[in-house]
C-alpha cells in the first residue's frame, strides 16, 4: 500500500510506501528535495503541509520548533504520510531567521489610536539589536502582568518599538495598559515570533486585509514594502465596525497619494454607506477581484475575519503558500482553545 503525495514545488507526485518518509520517496523519484542529515536535526527539509495528515518520527527542537510545528511545518526526512497529501519545501523568504533577544524597554509614549486602542511606543534599554520581519509579532511583559503577544507596527530598524493594544473584557493586561501604563515604566520584550512576516521577493500584486488592532502587523508589512520600493500594487483593505474604531486613516491616505502603488481601502460592517464603504471586509475584497492569480494576501485581525477571509482566497484559487494569516485570539479564548501563538488583540 502507498499514499499520492503532491510535491508542490516540483509539481510532481510521488508514492510514499506505507511507513516511508516523504524525503525516501522524493529522492528515489529524482526530485531534487533540498535535504540535509536526514535524520530530523538540521532542518534543511522544512516543509509546509498543505494538505493530509503525517506522521512525525523522532527529531530535533532544533530542526522543528513547537511553534513551527503548530504552523503546519514538517521535516520530510521523518513525515510518514498516512493518507494523500500535499507538501512545499520552504523557499528562500520562508527561510529567513532574526536572532531572538530579550529586551529590557521603557516606555516612551503611550496614546489612544481609538476608544479601546492604545499605541505604546518602547525604547529598547538593552538587549538589541532587535532585528524582525515586517509583520512578526513579540511577547510582551508589562510590570506585574503576564506576557502577551502583540505584533510590531513599526518596520524593521525603527529605533522605537510600537504595538497596537486593545481593551478587551476581562483582559487583565490590556486593562492594565489601558488604566496603569505610564511613560518610562519597564517592559519586557522577547522575540520575534511568525511566520506572516513580508516575503521582501515577491513582486507580485499584495492584498493585505486587516481588521481592528491587526492594522499594526500590516502597517509594518505595507510600510516596509513602500520603503523598499517594492514595485508592486498594494490593496490594503481595512475592516472596522464603525468610523469611531477607525485609526490612521489619515496617514495611508497620505501615503497613498504618494505611491501611486498603494490602494488603501476603510470598509465600515456597521456603516451608513454615506462616505465609506460598508459591509464586511472580506466581501469587499470579492467585490474588487475576480481572482488572484500572482497575488500575496497577508491577513491580521479577528479569527472569524481571518477564517472568512482565508475561505475567499482558498475558493477564488489562491495557493496556500500565498496566504499568510495571523488570527489575533484574545488570552481566554487561546486559552479555551489551548493554543500557544498567535499575536493577540
Amino acid at each position: 500500500m502507498s499514499f499520492k503525495v503532491r510535491i508542490v514545488s516540483a509539481e510532481r507526485t510521488v508514492e510514499v510506501p506505507t511507513g516511508g518518509t516523504i524525503l525516501e520517496a522524493a529522492i528515489d523519484a529524482g526530485i531534487g528535495y533540498p535535504f540535509g542529515c536526514q535524520s530530523g536535526n538540521c532542518g534543511a527539509c522544512k516543509s509546509h503541509l498543505l494538505k493530509g495528515e503525517v506522521t512525525m518520527e523522532s527529531y530535533s527542537e532544533f530542526a522543528l520548533s513547537d511553534e513551527e510545528k503548530e504552523r503546519g511545518l514538517i521535516l520530510a526526512c521523518r513525515a510518514v504520510p498516512w493518507e494523500e497529501c500535499e507538501v512545499a519545501w520552504l523557499d528562500e523568504d520562508d527561510l529567513i531567521v532574526h536572532p531572538r533577544r530579550i529586551l529590557a524597554c521603557k516606555v516612551v509614549s503611550i496614546d489612544d489610536a481609538t476608544h479601546d486602542i492604545k499605541r505604546v511606543r518602547l525604547e529598547v534599554v538593552s538587549g538589541g539589536p532587535f532585528d524582525f520581519s515586517a509583520g512578526q509579532f513579540a511577547s510582551v511583559t508589562f510590570e506585574g502582568c503576564a506576557p502577551r503577544d502583540y505584533s510590531m507596527a513599526n518596520v524593521p530598524g525603527d529605533p522605537v518599538l510600537e504595538f497596537h493594544i486593545r481593551r478587551t473584557q476581562g483582559g487583565t493586561v490590556s486593562a492594565h495598559v489601558a488604566d496603569t501604563l505610564k511613560p518610562g515604566d519597564a517592559v519586557r520584550v522577547e522575540g520575534p515570533f511568525g511566520a506572516s512576516h513580508l516575503r521582501e521577493s515577491h513582486r507580485g500584486p499584495i492584498i493585505a486585509v486587516a481588521g481592528g488592532s491587526g492594522m499594526a502587523p500590516l502597517k509594518s508589512i505595507v510600510e516596509r514594502a513602500l520603503a523598499k520600493d517594492m514595485p508592486q500594487h498594494i490593496y490594503f483593505y481595512f475592516g472596522v465596525r464603525s468610523e469611531r474604531d477607525l485609526y490612521l486613516h489619515d496617514h495611508f491616505a497620505e501615503l497613498a497619494k504618494k505611491h501611486p502603488t498603494l490602494h488603501f481601502i476603510p470598509v465600515l460592517s456597521e456603516g451608513d454607506g454615506m462616505t465609506l464603504r460598508c459591509g464586511l471586509v472580506h466581501e469587499a475584497v470579492a467585490a474588487d477581484f475576480d481572482e488572484f492569480d500572482g497575488c500575496k494576501a497577508y491577513l491580521a485581525g479577528p479569527p472569524v475575519m481571518v477564517e472568512a477571509a482565508t475561505k475567499l482566497f482558498d475558493q477564488r484559487g489562491m495557493r496556500r503558500l500565498d496566504i499568510h494569516a495571523d488570527a489575533f485570539y484574545t488570552a481566554a479564548e487561546m486559552a479555551s482553545a489551548g493554543k500557544k501563538t498567535g499575536a493577540e488583540q
